[in-house]
């Protein structure tokens, strides 16, 4: 008899609701991927490298080119020194399988993981897979900024990691730099590793920056930077990512993805490289989702919901209780699926015990008219109450 390593684990919450979106022929504003193409130079080099004659394996780390290009950027976009292509940088298969690399990579038997939470669901059962065990620290509602008390109360001796996750997902909040500086100051003369999970590094709003822990000199020594080309492309189903972190903690992270993927499609890393070298395919991302931010905030005005600040990623948090007083979550995200025809995520699935703030998340990475769409559904919806 098989038994379970991840006994309590279903199916995610993300592909939950986008199967009852498909079920009810609702929109999906639930999972988080755009609903418009890459840009076209994007899937036209792809197209042309299709056709090409490099069909075979890449080298397990990344293609050379994509990864000197990827530290040009690095150096580019946070006015840092560029990581070495050759040892500090590795093409994995989307932020995923990065992140379940350095995870796998890095945390024993007994090891304590810091995870602030909510958090993205793939963090605790890669953890616990490692045989690591999860330390829960919740961010402060309704700010979602981190509780630097309890954050410090949670260290301990056999803290192996710390996972930070900015723009963050589900909340939209993004890290200061006073944020990085505390962080510093409490990992200061700890063993403990961190793993800092930035794929929605371009989207930042109000002339936000986004902070890299690659910024920070005394952090980037310890630290694995996961990015995603599928988030910055609008491409998520190519499932391509890399990981930034210096070469004794890279030469880990591949000693692991050798193993799971060896190496990322051949066309795609191609494809990639040919656009990544021009800022302008990816500089116009903040004011391009702030832009879709704005307009969905403007079209939910009268809807009975409650938005809470965006900083950043392409997600909004909303409160429903004027349309469901004393409902939870997960029976209104379902119910709206059903009744509304707009499918939205709860947030009570990104707490380890379900804790339910009152809040669902929409993804705003939308074309204007599916927005549009939606805000329309769910104006009908609210006067039906």
């Amino acid at each position: 008899m098989l038994t379970s390593k991840l006994p309590d684990v279903g199916t995610s919450i993300f592909a939950v609701m986008t199967q009852l979106a498909t079920e009810h022929g609702a929109i999906n504003l639930a999972q988080g991927f755009p609903d418009f193409n890459p840009p076209a130079a994007l899937t036209e080099a792809l197209v042309r490298h299709a056709q090409g004659s490099q069909h075979q394996y890449a080298p397990m780390p990344g293609l050379p080119r994509l990864r000197e290009l990827i530290a040009a950027k690095t150096a580019r976009v946070y006015g840092v020194a560029a990581p070495d292509p050759a040892t500090d940088i590795t093409v994995c298969s989307g932020a995923t399988e990065a992140l379940f690399a350095v995870i796998t990579a890095v945390v024993r038997p007994g090891d304590e993981v810091l995870v602030l939470e909510p958090a993205y669901d793939s963090y605790a059962p890669a953890i616990r897979l490692a045989g690591g065990r999860p330390v829960y620290v919740p961010l402060s509602l309704p700010s979602f900024r981190p509780d630097w008390d309890r954050v410090q109360a949670a260290l301990s001796p056999r803290t192996r990691l710390v996972m930070v996750n900015t723009p963050h997902n589900p909340t939209g909040t993004v890290w200061t730099e006073a944020d990085w500086q505390q962080l510093a100051e409490l990992l200061r003369g700890t063993e403990a590793l961190l793993l800092s999970d930035e794929v929605y590094e371009h989207m930042t709003f109000d002339g936000r920056p986004h902070r890299s822990a690659l910024q920070h000199a005394e952090l980037r020594a310890r630290a694995f930077v996961v990015s995603s080309f599928g988030k910055t492309y609008h491409a998520t189903g190519w499932k391509v990512g890399y990981c930034v972190a210096p070469p004794a903690l890279s030469a880990e992270v591949r000693r692991v993805h050798q193993f799971v993927t060896f190496a990322v499609s051949t066309p795609f890393q191609l494809a990639i490289a040919d656009v990544l070298g021009d800022a302008g395919s990816y500089d116009y991302l903040p004011a391009f989702m702030q832009q879709k931010r704005d307009l969905f905030g403007q079209l939910m005005q009268g809807t009975g919901f409650e938005l809470l600040p965006s900083e950043g990623s392409y997600f909004q948090l909303a409160r429903y209780q004027q349309l469901a007083p004393g409902e939870d979550d997960v029976a209104f995200a379902r119910r709206l699926t059903q009744e509304a025809g707009v499918a939205v995520v709860p947030v009570s699935p990104f707490y380890h015990d379900g804790t339910d703030p009152g809040l669902v998340r929409f993804c705003f990475a939308k074309q204007d008219d599916t927005l549009r769409a939606a805000a329309e559904r769910l104006n009908h919806f609210s006067t039906q109450r």
